[in-house]
């Protein structure tokens, strides 16, 4: 029976076909009684498809290491004859010893033996299968059928043991001039001896290594955070409008604690959760609320924990903090880690590779979704597949509207990882194989023969947060390390609703619940960190106002302030403000009129870092899709601005008009040629990208293409004319209203979304009183003031005319 040297003989050889039990190529059950006719049949067997019929070829290390080591024994033996007798030379001790140390040249010549068999072994296919069946066969079945594989491998670890124990003993006999056996008794009293000078170098050593040692230790610390039980006052009741998340996460703390009702039926407890979404949705308080609510130790994983300045720091921390989790799990019963901005760690994925600017190369991520209401389920795999490489590779990116704030006028003005090994051991932790615990467990055990106790099962829940879940590696979010992946997105309405009234409720308001609806319907994209902000931000407007009492006055200037920023404090001479107003007013009057799924939220004249004036619009409920008769009245609302100068000041028109059509062409084309809207059915992109040109164009690619884009223009073109010509109609209808407006905006600067629509309607709003609108006296005023400041406009002169003033007892 050959063995190589490292491997046990329970593992198969490489020339063993996989699958086949070791030892000999035969089954035991096919062997018969009588073993001459075992030998004679195994063989003549032939040999099984894809097995080796020579010995697998050694590499030259492996022929000539051994033979290497003797002759480095025999110099060895050499220079001890050389040392005891410094008259000596070279070539009397080498003769001395060639007649003393036979035995390194035997055991040299049996090398080579050795050597020269495997080498005919190698060449010879009958020569190896006469050694490996005929003579080591029948000691192999001998040996397999009485020793178990364990018991084998251990015999062949002690003779190799005692083999090496004698070569040992025959050198130090030679050295110290004994015999072996004595030599072997007298090595304690020489290491006994030798001892203060091994422990000088062992210190030196100590020393030198202590240094390496306690500087990647000190680079090693910091980023990780750990909170005891009482330390965590968050609960569940302190997160709101979060709550259809917070009743799945629900389920992992009861997996937690007791996690013998899935066990027991032969699952695992899920132990990791991502939480991807929006920032300041309340991820980091929804992972201290599981701590607080499980009872158990919170660790809190800084997202530069892991950033350092050396590679492998970061896996000397991944490691450590393994180290704590498991200590901590086993000492508590459980333990809950948090990573926060796990993007910063695990940043191997689609948007990482895809380089800065980039589009995601992969869509497996949670953040990928479809853009519309059914998505992709309803075609085949093939379909999707060619879909999503399109859309992701060569195909140029859709432009998108955001539905959130629907501005108009902002554009009036004269005239957008760290070491990778950190994530592998990240990875290595999350899922890798568990060591048995104690050195006794695992060493002495093992050296006896006994099989270490198996690791208890550690109870740590991974909790990781993200705003860039398409950045994280697909590795990393595979089920068994993170199980489960929950979307903590913008609250609903009711949501919003709940957050207010928990955050309003830790101070002092006069706030109806009316006024909080409609807080809530006004904010639509609000999130638990932006609430508690703006809550916060109407507290200190109350506080310079010295009130305790938060109204709604402070409520609306907080938002205007969080949603506009603060105003540069410039002011315009009469004749631009006046035109400003009028600007503004016609996109509110139109967005009043023409538009039912937004609501105005604010109009302003005073000027701001991008903008001299806005109108700006929020959802009047949570939508998830948009129809054409919604685009339709975006885009009115977006032509208001270039109707509304030419009406009102004589077929003149600014520049600042030039946003307004950059949005209304925008929206215009995408209904056209992408979103189906326009008169034709056929996509544009498609069209482009596919290179089919224009039906019944020329038949030149060029040409075609020319031809097709042509036509689009001439339809987008045609869409916003008729537009145009609509909302000139609804100007005229209503100019006693856009005079109404701009005079109120002149007049207050900025208005919120309740007081223009009661400006509109000349009734009492929130905080403006819109009822002096409907004098016919007051409206003849507005319109003498115009036809002042038009005048004064043709001719680039003063304003003459003051701004009529309101009566005393109008604002309240």
């Amino acid at each position: 029976m050959i063995f190589r040297r490292g491997r046990s003989p329970e593992h198969p050889p490489p020339d063993r076909p996989a699958g086949e039990p070791p030892g000999d190529s035969l089954s035991e059950d096919a062997l018969p009684s009588e073993a001459p006719s075992a030998d004679a049949s195994a063989e003549s067997a032939p040999t099984p498809p894809g097995a080796r019929v020579t010995r697998p070829r050694q590499t030259w290390w492996e022929r000539v290491r051994y033979l290497l080591l003797f002759a480095a024994l025999w110099f060895l033996l050499v220079w001890a004859a050389m040392a005891d007798d410094p008259l000596k030379s070279f070539r009397d001790a080498a003769l001395i010893e060639e007649r003393t140390a036979w035995w390194v040249f035997a055991l040299a010549g049996i090398e080579l033996v050795r050597q020269a068999h495997f080498l005919a072994s190698e060449r010879s296919a009958r020569y190896h299968r006469f050694w490996t069946v005929r003579i080591c066969g029948g000691f192999e079945r001998f040996t397999h059928r009485r020793f178990r594989p364990w018991t084998r491998f251990r015999a062949w670890r002690a003779v190799l043991v005692l083999g090496w124990l004698a070569v040992f003993a025959l050198v130090a006999g030679k050295m110290l001039h004994t015999s072996p056996v004595e030599a072997l008794f007298q090595i304690p009293a020489l290491l006994w001896r030798a001892l203060p000078l091994l422990v000088q170098v062992l210190f030196l050593f100590f020393f030198i290594a202590i240094q390496f040692v306690g500087m990647f230790w000190f680079l090693s610390r910091g980023g990780v955070d750990t909170y005891m039980p009482d330390d965590i006052k968050t609960r569940f009741a302190d997160v709101w409008g979060q709550d259809h998340v917070l009743d799945r996460v629900r389920e992992n703390i009861v997996f937690l604690q007791r996690p013998g009702e899935i066990e027991a039926r032969g699952g695992y407890v899920p132990g990791g959760i991502l939480l991807w979404g929006p920032p300041g949705t309340g991820k980091t308080l929804m992972a201290e609320a599981v701590a607080g609510e499980t009872g158990l130790p919170y660790v809190f994983v800084d997202p530069g924990a892991f950033i350092q300045m050396f590679m492998g720091i970061g896996i000397l921390k991944v490691k450590s903090l393994f180290r704590k989790l498991r200590k901590l799990a086993l000492r508590y019963g459980g333990v809950v880690v948090f990573f926060d901005e796990a993007d910063s760690l695990g940043r191997r994925g689609a948007l990482a590779q895809a380089g800065p600017g980039g589009r995601p190369a992969g869509s497996r991520s949670p953040a990928f979704q479809a853009a519309g209401c059914n998505g992709v389920a309803y075609l085949s795999s093939d379909t999707r597949w060619q879909l999503a490489r399109d859309a992701l590779g060569t195909m140029e990116e859709v432009p998108r509207v955001r539905r959130d704030r629907f501005v108009m006028g902002g554009g009036m003005n004269s005239a957008g990882s760290g070491d990778p090994g950190t994530l592998q051991a990240l990875l290595t932790e999350l899922s890798g194989l568990k060591k048995p615990r104690g050195i006794l467990n695992r060493y002495v055990r093992r050296l006896l023969g006994m099989r270490p106790k198996p690791p208890p099962k550690y109870r740590i829940l991974v909790m990781m947060a993200t705003n860039m879940p398409e950045a994280l590696d697909e590795a990393l979010l595979r089920p068994g390390r993170i199980d489960r992946i929950y979307k903590v997105g913008y609250p609903s309405k009711a949501g919003r609703v709940r957050t207010y009234e928990g955050y309003f409720g830790r101070v002092r308001h006069e706030l109806t619940a009316e006024e909080i609806d409609k807080l809530a319907t006004i904010t639509p994209y609000a999130t638990g960190a932006s609430i508690k902000d703006l809550v916060n931000e109407a507290l200190i407007t109350a506080i310079r106002a010295d009130r305790s009492v938060i109204t709604w006055a402070d409520v609306m200037k907080a938002k205007q302030l969080k949603s506009l920023g603060p105003p540069e404090g410039v002011e315009y001479h009469d004749r631009e403000r006046h035109a400003t107003a009028v600007h503004e007013a016609c996109h509110a009057v139109v967005a009043y009129r023409v538009r039912r799924h937004l609501e105005i939220d604010v109009a302003t004249i005073e000027k701001g870092a991008e903008y001299l004036g806005m109108v700006a619009s929020i959802p009047v409920e949570d939508q998830f899709t948009q129809w054409r008769s919604e685009y339709e009245a975006d885009i009115l609302v977006s032509l208001a601005s270039l109707a509304g100068e030419r009406m009102f000041f004589g077929g003149d028109s600014s520049s600042g008009v030039s946003g307004d059509l950059e949005s209304a062409t925008r929206v215009a084309s995408l209904m056209e040629g992408y979103w189906g809207m326009g008169s034709t059915v056929s996509s544009h992109a498609v069209s482009t990208q596919l290179g089919v040109g224009a039906p019944g164009g020329p038949k030149g690619a060029k040409d075609a293409e020319r031809e097709m884009r042509r036509q689009l223009a001439d339809r987008i073109e045609d869409h916003l004319a008729g537009l145009l010509a609509q909302v000139e109609r609804v100007l005229t209808e209503d100019r006693a209203a856009v005079l109404a407006v701009a005079h109120a905006l002149e007049i207050h600067k900025t208005l919120q979304g309740d007081d223009v629509v009661a400006v509109i309607e000349a009734r009492r709003g929130r905080l403006i009183d819109g009822r002096i609108y409907a004098d016919p006296a007051f409206r003849e005023a507005l319109e003498t003031y115009h036809r002042a400041a038009e005048s004064a406009h043709r001719s680039r002169a003063a304003l003459a005319r003051p701004l009529p003033s309101l009566p005393e007892a109008t604002p309240f």
